[in-house]
Formats: C-alpha cells, structure tokens, sequence
C-alpha cells in the first residue's frame, strides 16, 4: 500500500492484521484541513467560504459584493477542487496522533470521494508521511465500518466529523467505539452534540488519549 495510485472500494481488499486493534479514520476536517482548503482555493477566483452552518452549497460567496453562488455553481467549483487534492495541511495533532499508532494497530483513511479523486488524495496522505490503507466509500459508512471490523483484532475505533456516519456505524457495527472530531475551530460551533459517539473529541489529544485508554482496557 505504499503506490501514490493505490486505493480501495472493497473492504475485502484492504490489508489489515487480523489480530491488531484497528482505527478508521476519516480525511477532510479529521486528518485534512478540507474547509481551509477549500477557502483558500475559492479565494484565488474571487469567492470565500462563508462558515455560517455545516454545509458547502450556500455558503460560497463572491469576495466583491457578498452574493452567494448558485448551488450548480458551488458544486463545479467543488468538483475542480477536489480533483487536485493533493495539497491539504494536517489537522492539529493528527499526524503525530497517527504515526503513533502506527505500530501498534491498523490504520486506515475511510473517505467519501469518487474514485477519480483517490489518486490525489492518496499524493496528500503521503505528502504528509501517512501512508496508510485509503478506501473509497459512497454514502453511510456503517457498512464499510462493519466490514472492516469483522476482519480486524479489538478494539476497534472509528472516528469522523459527520454525525450521520456515527449514526450509521452505531447501527451497523454498534460494538466499535465512535469518537467525534472537528478539526476546524470555525466549525465546531455549528455541529450540536452526536448521540451516536462514545465522546466528543475537542481534538487530536482528547482522541489519543481516549483510544489508548481503551487500547489498555483491552490488555
């Protein structure tokens, strides 16, 4: 899993030891600044990102005179976006978080991208001296998460920033231990509480010492 190419979509094809703990990790605002990344990339065309709630569409708007962009227009831009995602910078604490893990459980990146966007996101990873297992998913996580686990040691961690995967984890693979994490402070405000999580991670620290809390327990 060392190619800048290489990617999943089955989490059959994923390489894990069977007999580690195993962490899946989502990328943008867990791993990857995505929101500061994304305005800075608006910002180069006239626009910026207006973070007034946890969305993209309607929180585009021109730097000139403050409009939001229509809807078809926030998507096309978010599309030329993310096929060159290959330049975020690391969320606080997350790359030491996990290059300390490394040796001791599986890790991989679970992201909702299409397959042409992996590549680059794969470039991004290890650019950043992360060069763990990258799958592609589409829509709720539970099942991928699910899948993942049954071939992985315990315990098991999922952590991302939507709670609707949390929630979709919880149902489908409810003995994983699901930690919310926002990287952007900007964000954080605007995302209430999950009831789906074991904890709310306020950040990197939090969820290290949470995961290796749990990592203890299960010794």
């Amino acid at each position: 899993m060392s190619g800048e190419h290489t990617f999943h979509t089955h989490a059959s094809t994923v390489p894990l030891e069977a007999a580690r703990p195993l962490l899946i990790a989502d990328a943008d605002e867990v791993i990857l600044r995505f929101a500061d990344g994304f305005d800075r990339f608006l910002r180069r065309g006239g626009n910026y990102l207006d973070l007034a709630a946890y969305r993209l569409h309607g929180n585009v708007r021109r730097l000139d005179d403050q409009s939001a962009l229509l809807d078809v227009e926030v998507t096309a831009l978010l599309e030329a976006f993310r096929s060159e995602l290959d330049w975020l910078d690391a969320v606080e604490g997350a790359s030491e978080a996990l290059r300390g893990f490394a040796p001791i459980m599986n890790i991989v990146v679970l992201s909702n991208i299409v397959e042409a966007q992996a590549p680059a996101r794969k470039r991004n990873l290890l650019k950043l001296d992360l060069p763990f297992a990258l799958a592609v998913n589409r829509g709720p996580k539970g099942p991928f998460v699910k899948a993942l686990a049954e071939r992985a040691g315990r315990p098991v961690f999922f952590i991302d920033d939507i709670s609707m995967h949390h929630e979709s984890v919880a149902e489908s693979a409810p003995d994983v231990f699901r930690l919310h994490l926002i990287g952007d402070e900007r964000l954080k405000p605007l995302v209430p509480p999950s009831p789906h999580v074991h904890i709310r991670a306020e950040d990197w620290r939090a969820a290290d010492a949470f995961i290796r809390a749990k990592l203890s327990e299960a010794r």
